[in-house]
C-alpha cells in the first residue's frame, strides 16, 4: 500500500473554515477562525488553504477587517496627491522615506502573503492529481502563484531598483514555505526578480480559472498583472505584449467599461462590470470603528486627505466629486471622497477596495502604444474614451498633445484622476515617465534614490544574508 504524504504547515494567522461545504467556502472570504496550522490532504483542504492565502491578500487584521490602507494611501502620498490630515509626513513633504512613518509599507504583509501562497503550492503539488476534480489542482496552484507574483512584484516595485535591469538590488525572493519569520537568504538581481515573477504570472495566465468571484484571481487578473510587470520591465519588445494582453482582456473577457466611473464607488462596488479583482470587506466590517473609510472623514484617530495638487488637477473636471471641503485640521488639505461621501457612515461599499479595474488595462494599452512608437492618435482615442466615462467633455489638452512626452503626460494625469488611491498606480505611472516630466510633476522626486524605499532595519537583524541596503539609506 502506498504511503500517503501529508504536509502540515503554519499559515501565519490563516483561517480554517469548518462545517461548511466546499462550494460555500469558495463563495466568500474565509471566516475568522484562526489556527496555528493547516493540513492539505485533498481538494477540500486545498481550497481552505487557498482561502487562507486570499485572507492574506485582503490583509485581514486580528480585528477581522481588511487593511488595504497601504495600497490606497502611501503611494498617493509619495506622488504628492494625498497626505495625513493632522500634519504632513516626511514622505509627502519631500519623498524622504528614511524619516517617514510609511517606509515599511508592503514588507511584512507581502511576505506573509508569499509564505501563505508557498504553503499552498508545496502542499497541493505533493497531492495526487486524482484527489481533484477536473483541472482544479492546476487552478489552485495557478491562483497561489498569482498571489505570490503579486506580492513579489510589490516588493520589487517599492524596495528594488526595478527600473535598472542590470542592478543587483532586486527583490528578496521567497519560493519555499518556512515556519520561521525569516531564513537567511540573499536578495536577487532585478533581472532574476522579473524572471521569477513573470514565470509565476505566465503559469497563472495558462491555468487560472476564467471565471471567479470578483475577490478571487482569474487568468484575466493575471494578464492585467503581467501588463503592470512588463510596463515596469520597460523593454521595447514588452510594449507589444502589453497591447496584446490588453486586447485579450478587452475582447475575450466578460469585463466591460463602467459607463459612469462614479458608479463603481458609490453604487456597484465589486458588482461593477469592470472590476477584475477587488477586496471584499469582512462581515460587519463597516461597524468597526477603525475602518479606513471612516478615516477619510473625521471619525477615527487617523485622517487621510487630498492635497492641493489633487484638488487642482480635478478642478473643472467632473470627477471633482472626489474632493470635499477643506480639512479644518490642516490648511490646504481636503476631505477625500472617492470611497465615502462627506459625512456618511461607513458601509460595505465604502470598505470595498480595488486591485485591478478594466480602466487600467485601457490606460496601459495607450501608454504601451505611445512608448512603442505607435499611433499617437490611437492612444488619444483610448484616452478620450476613458475620460469620457468619467464625464469629461473637453478633450482639448489631449488633442493638443502632439509629442510623445506631451501625450505621456496626459496619460499620466488620467492615471491619477481615475486610479488615485486604488493600488499604487499613480506612483508607478509617475516613475515610468521621462525624468524631465517627473521633475515637472513631482519636483521632490529628484533622485532615483527616492524612487524606492529602504529595506526595514529588522530584516538585516534576522536575515544577515540579504546583502546591502538600498543605495542612499543606512541599515
Amino acid at each position: 500500500m502506498m504511503k500517503r504524504i501529508i504536509y502540515t504547515f503554519t499559515l501565519l494567522s490563516t483561517v480554517v473554515m469548518t462545517s461548511v461545504s466546499c462550494k460555500k467556502e469558495l463563495g466568500k472570504l474565509p471566516e475568522n477562525a484562526k489556527v496555528d496550522g493547516n493540513t492539505i490532504i485533498d481538494q477540500r483542504t486545498s481550497e481552505i488553504a487557498l482561502n487562507g492565502a486570499y485572507y492574506r491578500f485582503a490583509a485581514v487584521s486580528g480585528d477581522n477587517i481588511t487593511k488595504w490602507f497601504e495600497h490606497e494611501v502611501p503611494p498617493a502620498m509619495f506622488a504628492g496627491y494625498m497626505g495625513y490630515g493632522y500634519g504632513a509626513d516626511q514622505a509627502e513633504i519631500d519623498n524622504n522615506y528614511a524619516k517617514s512613518g510609511y517606509a515599511n509599507i508592503y514588507w511584512t504583509s507581502s511576505y506573509q502573503l508569499i509564505n501563505a501562497a508557498n504553503g499552498v503550492i508545496k502542499g497541493v503539488t505533493a497531492l495526487d492529481d486524482k484527489r481533484f476534480t477536473g483541472n482544479r489542482k492546476k487552478e489552485v496552484l495557478a491562483e497561489a502563484r498569482f498571489l505570490r507574483a503579486y506580492a513579489h512584484f510589490k516588493l520589487l516595485s517599492f524596495f528594488g531598483q526595478w527600473f535598472d535591469l542590470g542592478s543587483p538590488y532586486g527583490a528578496l525572493l521567497r519560493e519555499d514555505f518556512t515556519q520561521v519569520d525569516a531564513l537567511p537568504k540573499a536578495r536577487s538581481s532585478v533581472k532574476d526578480s522579473y524572471a521569477f515573477i513573470l514565470a509565476d504570472v505566465d503559469d497563472a495566465i495558462a491555468n487560472a480559472p476564467a471565471e471567479n468571484p470578483a475577490w478571487y484571481a482569474t487568468r484575466w487578473a493575471a494578464m492585467a498583472l503581467k501588463m503592470r510587470v512588463l510596463m515596469s520591465h520597460g523593454q521595447p519588445e514588452d510594449y507589444k505584449q502589453v497591447a496584446d494582453l490588453a486586447d485579450s482582456i478587452i475582447l475575450r473577457s466578460k469585463y466591460t467599461p463602467e459607463p459612469q466611473t462614479k458608479d463603481i464607488f458609490y453604487l456597484k462596488g465589486l458588482g461593477s462590470t469592470e472590476v477584475i479583482l477587488g477586496v471584499k470587506p469582512q462581515q460587519n466590517q463597516e461597524s468597526f470603528y477603525y475602518v479606513l473609510s471612516r478615516q477619510y472623514w473625521p471619525g477615527a484617530s487617523s485622517l487621510y486627505v487630498a492635497k492641493t495638487a489633487l484638488k487642482d488637477l480635478l478642478q473643472n473636471d467632473p470627477r471633482a466629486w472626489m474632493i470635499g471641503t477643506e480639512n479644518r485640521y490642516t490648511k490646504g488639505t481636503y476631505y477625500f471622497l472617492k470611497y465615502i461621501k462627506q459625512g456618511d457612515a461607513p458601509s460595505v461599499l465604502s470598505e470595498t477596495a480595488y486591485a485591478f479595474r478594466l480602466t487600467e488595462v485601457y490606460l496601459l494599452k495607450a501608454e504601451a502604444i505611445v512608448r512603442s512608437g505607435g499611433s499617437l492618435q490611437a492612444a488619444r482615442d483610448i484616452l478620450r474614451a476613458v475620460m469620457g466615462r468619467g464625464g469629461v467633455t473637453d478633450f482639448s489638452a489631449v488633442d493638443n498633445a502632439v509629442s510623445v512626452n506631451d501625450l505621456l503626460k496626459q496619460l499620466y494625469l488620467e492615471f491619477v484622476r481615475n486610479l488615485v488611491a486604488e493600488d499604487g498606480q499613480e506612483w508607478m505611472a509617475l516613475l515610468r515617465l521621462p525624468s524631465s516630466l517627473i521633475q515637472e510633476l513631482r519636483p521632490t522626486a529628484n533622485d532615483k534614490v527616492k524612487y524606492i524605499l529602504p529595506i526595514p532595519h529588522s530584516e538585516f537583524l534576522y536575515n544577515p544574508a540579504i546583502g546591502l541596503q538600498n543605495p542612499g539609506y543606512q541599515k
